[in-house]
């Protein structure tokens, strides 16, 4: 079932918010989904970049921009959450600065490199009774929720396996931290684009184990894996094929289930693409439904010669926020528990300790 995009109403006093990054997933993400909903107040930038200072002036006049937590916490006292997007191996340290300060914390993914480093996070947090809460914003992408219900109505039947891709064509390595980074400082796209396949095959099919993986480095001057295919097999008796890759000419299907049924989806949500064109995030729906509308159904349901075609709806990026609000004001769950981001970390993990990372061809 999609989760709908709640209408927010006005609350009493908003959370007061720093956002701590500017880079995309600050800039395209967390700061659209803050601003929009009336329940949040982004009230402080951080970010050390001159020119993404600049960048959020302009966006945000009416939030204060600086270099650092410190100075943040000083220009606006009373801020209760802080939302992390950072470079992976920065997570850790800011999440546990952040939650020592007294501050509610959502981190993007991963949520953290190695695995006790979340652990010792989730104590601090129950320590000041804090929420820690990972950004796994790919549970609302609608043809993961299109994939979701149908799986829960039955009309898949049994399923045997999940295969989900996550492709594209990056031939350039523009960000100097992914340039620099190796495993064991987050880096290569098992860390980049693993935590959302993890996460969603552990969403729908329980806990699982890696049994098989091919780690890959195809791009010139990569130090990390930029590659991946990854195999996990699920106590419940689903074998998830997993694949992330950026030196992909022609993408897999987005999702292909095998059951009774099948279910194929070709294409990518729209969500991101249109945060990054500057859409509004109220703006959404309508703009992704009218674009469905054009370009016809992305799903084919049923089997060879019986099969019908599948239109996705919508996804609901805004509903993370909108369960985070619930969350902080105690009237409903954490959009996404930090033990299930802890879960498809300690698979990375596996992975990285089990399989070789294959040199360039």
């Amino acid at each position: 079932m999609i989760v709908p995009d709640r209408a927010p109403t006005t609350p009493a006093r908003p959370v007061r918010t720093v956002l701590i990054g500017f880079g995309h997933g600050g800039r395209v993400f967390h700061a659209p989904l803050l601003h929009h909903d009336p329940r949040f107040d982004l009230a402080v930038v951080v970010t050390g970049s001159l020119e993404r200072q600049d960048a959020a002036r302009a966006a945000y006049p009416d939030a204060v921009v600086v270099p650092g937590l410190d100075e943040a916490l000083q220009a606006v006292p009373d801020v209760e959450l802080a939302v992390i997007a950072t470079p992976n191996a920065t997570h850790a340290a800011l999440a546990s600065a952040a939650l020592s300060r007294g501050l509610h914390v959502v981190v993007d993914k991963p949520l953290v490199v190695r695995s006790d480093d979340g652990e010792r996070l989730m104590r601090e947090a129950r320590a000041v009774q804090r929420l820690l809460v990972p950004f796994h914003n790919r549970r609302w992408d609608g043809d993961f929720l299109a994939v979701r219900s149908m799986i829960g109505s039955g009309q898949l039947g049994r399923v045997r396996v999940f295969e989900s891709a996550m492709d594209s064509w990056k031939p350039t390595i523009t960000k100097q931290w992914k340039r620099e980074a190796g495993p064991g400082d987050g880096g290569g796209v098992l860390y980049d684009l693993g935590p959302h396949l993890i996460d969603q095959a552990l969403a729908l099919f329980g806990p699982a184990t890696a049994v098989f993986a091919e780690l890959r480095r195809d791009r010139r001057g990569a130090v990390a894996d930029d590659n991946v295919f990854l195999v996990l097999q699920h106590a419940a008796g689903v074998t998830s094929h997993l694949h992330a890759g950026t030196l992909v000419p022609q993408a897999r299907p987005r999702f292909r289930v095998t059951g009774d049924a099948g279910l194929t989806i070709d294409g990518t949500d729209p969500q991101e693409a249109l945060l990054g064109a500057g859409v509004a995030p109220s703006e959404i729906p309508a703009t992704a439904n009218s674009r469905s509308e054009r370009e016809g159904p992305r799903g084919l349901l049923g089997r060879d010669g019986d099969t019908e075609p599948i239109l996705i709806g919508p996804g609901a990026y805004t509903s993370f926020y909108a369960g985070l609000a619930s969350a902080i004001d105690g009237t409903g769950p954490v959009p996404v528990p930090a033990e299930d981001a802890l879960a498809a970390v300690r698979i990375i993990e596996q992975v990285h300790a089990s399989f070789p990372l294959l040199p360039p061809s």
